[in-house]
């Protein structure tokens, strides 16, 4: 019988650690889960080695964090075993904050650090393990962004730095003015960008472990009808069948057997998934099978 208790863990630079699947928030709202029924969630998570949840400021109408806390203050105890995420930099049209007049990104320090409080305190805690900035900003100071982030350090509001949806050079740039622990960019077997513009290479290079949001293509995997997800579809259940794995986690192994050591986001409110995911710790493609799925991925053979 497999043991899904204790996936490996992932350090990053810095000394950050987190959970080789991470849990992620963005939709927890549509759960439609009372305040108790999510303290059990995230104990069943735990009690599977998803010790990491995954948030932004902007997720659920800006109300995600706030339904999490909850869970947290019903349970104190539990925010010693996990590390929370979040992100900031992207501001929505939304009733919740009024003021916005346009929908837009702001990297200025006294939103970084404004973003960050609000987190803690919908949260209810008193530090953020990892803070990233959500999106690149035409606008961002790589110097303003590094102050913002070492006074949130020094105040011991927030352990570690990264970024999300950066390019390698982005990455760099902000990388030799402060630590960053990783780049969270989208990545499945339907967006396989990131293996082939420098993004994997370049982390790979410094040592720093990607984060993956949407490893399951928001779903296409299972559902897309176009010739791209009808024949990706057809290879990943061609080797979930010769591994006698589910479907869902040969793809999270696909994504984790990349030497950048990925470390996917599920998105998904069931535990049966989170399991799905968590099972993917445990094996390995052949790189037969591995290719295959690439293959499958780009519509013909590596030259």
């Amino acid at each position: 019988m497999t043991d899904l208790s204790c996936p490996s863990l992932v350090t990053y630079q810095g000394g950050l650690t987190l959970s080789r699947i991470v849990a992620g928030m963005w939709r927890m709202n549509e759960w439609n889960l009372t305040p108790q029924q999510r303290v059990e969630w995230i104990e069943q998570a735990l009690a599977m080695g998803v010790t990491s949840f995954d948030h932004a400021d902007i997720y659920g109408g800006y109300g995600v964090e706030a339904t999490f806390g909850e869970a947290l203050a019903l349970q104190p105890s539990l925010r010693d075993k996990m590390q929370l995420v979040s992100k900031c930099g992207i501001k929505l049209i939304s009733d919740a904050r009024p003021e916005h007049t346009i929908q837009h990104y702001d990297t200025s320090a006294s939103h970084i650090i404004a973003s960050a409080e609000n987190s803690l305190r919908q949260l209810r805690t008193d530090h953020l393990d990892l803070l990233l900035i959500h999106r690149p900003d035409p606008l961002m100071n790589f110097d303003e962004v590094a102050a913002a982030f070492e006074r949130l350090r020094q105040d011991g509001k927030v352990k570690h730095f990264g970024v999300s949806n950066f390019s390698r050079h982005q990455f760099e740039s902000l990388n030799r003015r402060i630590a960053l622990a990783t780049n969270q960019v989208e990545f499945s077997p339907l967006c396989v960008a990131p293996m082939f513009d420098e993004t994997f290479d370049g982390l790979q290079d410094l040592g720093v472990a990607p984060m993956i949001w949407s490893p399951l293509a928001g779903g296409r995997l299972f559902s897309s009808d176009d010739a791209a997800g009808v024949r990706v579809r057809a290879v990943i259940q061609k080797v979930a069948d010769e591994l006698q794995r589910p479907f869902g986690s040969v793809v999270f192994a696909w994504i984790m057997q990349l030497p950048s050591r990925p470390v996917p986001l599920t998105g998904s409110g069931r535990i049966a998934a989170v399991k799905e995911a968590v099972e993917a710790t445990q094996f390995s493609l052949s790189r037969s099978q591995w290719f295959e799925i690439l293959r499958a991925a780009r519509g013909h053979e590596v030259a």
